[in-house]
């Protein structure tokens, strides 16, 4: 099983400089994947509104700054710009990463974000079923007219091409998005509170997957697996938002042994969300790393 991590995202406020030796820990100690959330503001939840540095200026030095992990948004909202614009980003991580750039996709949640940047939060699932066909057919080197209910482009083309086209994920539970998706992306994600952070609970979401993959006649084998797992090392959530399940914890060993049942459940990577989250935390996950 492959290990990635999530670097923060509004936990606290934190510096260019910081983001950076937490990847470059990350790399050292012997991750497989950083990963950067996408979201633009946080309110409406009880406490201070806070939002994230944008993403992918992030993702963008990251790849120009690490050589061996892949990166990746933790997921791309495809309302935040048109699917033209973002496969346009995308393409230029893919190149400045080397190829290493996973492009997860989803469909967005948090309608306070949506309302205060004046986004459409109406029929999510349509909106984002008609980006993500145009996003994945310009990356694929397509040229692409559409006329649909929600997007629209005129022999749209992504110029440069990447030499490879960034691997896909989608990042959802939603029977219309997956069945939408799942014949063309390389892997799926499910994040950490939608499965209870249990094997067993991915496993129950992970059977499903497996059943709509051939529904939509795609061998379920060739899409990837991939969870975010809750841990704490210090033994409490922080202030990780929605962190409403018990997390990992405890010795080393105690750590890697659960890492191990979802590795068994059928995890293909599992993506640490990790409170407290910061360098001094990623070095300590070494041990984890070693032991899994």
């Amino acid at each position: 099983m492959h290990i990635g991590v999530q670097l923060p995202e509004v936990e606290r406020q934190v510096g260019w400089t910081e983001y950076l030796a937490m990847a470059h820990a990350a790399e050292e100690v012997g991750f497989d994947s950083i990963w950067l959330g996408d979201h633009l503001l946080y309110r409406d939840d009880g406490r201070p509104e806070r939002g994230p540095w944008d993403a992918w200026i992030l993702l963008a030095a990251l790849a120009a700054t690490t050589r061996r992990v892949q990166i990746g948004p933790l997921v791309a909202c495809t309302a935040f710009s048109s699917p033209g614009l973002l496969a346009r980003k995308a393409a230029a991580v893919q190149e400045v990463s080397g190829g290493h750039l996973v492009l997860a996709l989803g469909a967005g949640w948090n309608e306070a974000e949506f309302r205060a940047f004046g986004l459409p939060f109406d029929n999510r699932a349509s909106r984002f079923i008609e980006s993500f066909d145009v996003i994945r057919r310009l990356l694929a080197g397509e040229r692409v007219s559409v006329d649909g209910r929600f997007v629209h482009a005129e022999d749209a083309v992504v110029l440069p091409r990447p030499a490879n086209p960034p691997t896909l994920m989608i990042g959802s539970t939603g029977e219309r998005v997956l069945r939408a998706t799942l014949p063309h992306v390389d892997a799926w994600n499910i994040w950490f509170d939608w499965f209870g952070n249990t094997p067993d609970g991915f496993a129950e979401h992970n059977q499903r997957l497996s059943q709509l993959a051939a529904e939509v006649g795609r061998n379920p084998s060739e899409v990837r697996r991939t969870a975010t797992v809750f841990v704490a090392l210090d033994g409490s959530a922080g202030s990780r938002p929605h962190a409403d399940v018990t997390a990992v914890s405890g010795s080393t060993a105690q750590i890697a042994a659960r890492l191990t049942e979802f590795a068994e459940a059928g995890v293909d990577e599992a993506i640490l969300v990790v409170s407290p989250i910061d360098e001094p935390s990623i070095r300590a996950l070494a041990n984890v790393l070693s032991a899994t």
